[in-house]
């Protein structure tokens, strides 16, 4: 078979898989999972010589040292992984929950169901725990899985999923897609008949990419420029708190903050002090004219700055005229990702939260937070800012779709 026709087969596989996977019941998912999970724990060997494999590989390929940190598998990450997969096995199972009912006068009884969506494409980069996460979160709930990760870590990934695919298991729910030919992406993401939809995990180069050649319906997020506004009424210590953790906890993620906007009635105040805990944990400012007379080391802002996501211990910092100008920077600026405002003021926080159209907006807290561990989700799949079918960090819900079953006892249309 060629490149085409191979993808034909493992998607339409994968499309009977699925159709298997939804006549398992929870506990049998449950009971499932548990052993995947130790299956992981037992290959352990077998994954760490597939994993060197793909470090040797990355290391004459020249990847960055945060790169090949990414792509390797300790024994601790191992045995999170398989934590992993425990944990999402004691979240509640959502195929199959009631949504909605309700009795409609002709006697016709109906309820909103949750169902699985069927096939799930999954392309990421780098990190051969996804495969892991993702596995288990599409099969919990009754999902097929195609995972396409990066060639980087190929070995890695097909010998996690030869693990998780223990006895049992319906044949291809869980596909790593073998080849490393990028052609074998273009050929899937075709496959609409097959697969019903594609997550993108990666760089905003990869998405795009995934976006624009896609007849599958496409979940993501391009990039995270996210803000904190520091308002007037708010509290110093605590805005200082927010600020350090969302900028410096982990900087090269979605959300983390990439500008710091500052009401132009406390700049005077705020930021000195703040220019001065940011420089203590070497944070690059770049401001407007405003943050420059105010603080004498931030270099110049450009138009591209507001709209940059540097993932890196740069920051972008503006002064603004109230919430009013902070929301209107947002809006033009923003990638709809998180944002949030630091104010004791109800009615200023309110309107914030109301007119910043994020897929996550705070109130006194950090955008780290956006994720779906911190939300309740247990493991997630990933972080949408699309509006149709999911938004913000999606767990297991967003992985269903839902049916009507109406049930009555002759009823017919007049």
């Amino acid at each position: 078979m060629n490149l085409k026709q191979q993808m034909q087969s493992l998607a339409e596989r994968s499309r009977d898989a699925s159709r298997a996977l939804a006549k398992l019941d929870a506990p049998s998912k449950d009971a499932l999972l548990h052993v995947m999970a130790a299956g992981i724990e037992k290959s352990a060997g077998r994954i760490k010589s597939a994993n060197a494999k793909d470090i040797e590989s990355g290391k004459k390929a020249g990847l960055s040292s945060a790169m090949l940190d990414r792509l390797t598998l300790t024994n601790k990450r191992i045995a999170e992984m398989a934590k992993g997969v425990r944990e999402v096995a004691a979240l509640p199972d959502p195929v199959g929950t009631t949504i909605r009912e309700w009795t409609r006068p002709n006697g016709i009884h109906i309820q909103k169901v949750r169902v699985p969506l069927g096939v799930i494409l999954i392309i990421y980069e780098s990190r051969p725990n996804v495969t892991a996460d993702a596995a288990c979160l599409c099969f919990k709930t009754g999902n097929a899985v195609i995972l396409r990760g990066g060639s980087e870590a190929i070995h890695s990934n097909l010998a996690i999923a030869e693990a998780m695919n223990v006895p049992g298991l319906p044949p291809n729910s869980i596909t790593v897609v073998p080849t490393t030919d990028r052609a074998a992406i273009d050929e899937l993401l075709k496959l609409h008949e097959f697969i019903n939809l594609c997550i993108p995990r990666g760089g905003e180069g990869l998405i795009r990419a995934v976006a624009e050649k896609s007849r599958i319906p496409v979940i993501k997020h391009y990039k995270g420029v996210c803000h904190v506004y520091v308002d007037r009424d708010a509290d110093f210590d605590m805005a200082e708190k927010i600020v350090i953790n969302a900028k410096c906890q982990r900087p090269g993620v979605c959300n983390a903050i990439e500008t710091l906007l500052i009401d132009e009635k406390i700049a005077d105040q705020f930021l000195p002090r703040i220019a001065k805990s940011l420089a203590e944990k070497k944070v690059e400012l770049r401001g407007d004219d405003r943050t420059r007379q105010l603080v004498s080391t931030a270099k110049p802002a450009t138009e591209d700055d507001w709209y940059a996501e540097y993932l890196d211990l740069i920051l972008a910092v503006r002064v603004v005229n109230g919430v009013d100008e902070a929301i209107d920077h947002i809006t033009k600026y923003g990638s709809a990702h998180s944002d949030a405002i630091v104010t004791g003021n109800k009615t200023t926080a309110d309107k914030f939260l109301r007119e910043v159209d994020s897929s996550s907006v705070f109130w006194n807290a950090s955008t780290r937070l956006a994720d779906g561990a911190q939300y309740g989700f247990g493991a997630e799949i990933g972080i949408s800012t699309d509006k149709l079918h999911a938004r913000g960090p999606m767990g297991l819900e967003e992985l269903t779709s839902y049916k009507f079953v109406v049930v009555g006892d002759g009823q017919l249309r007049e």
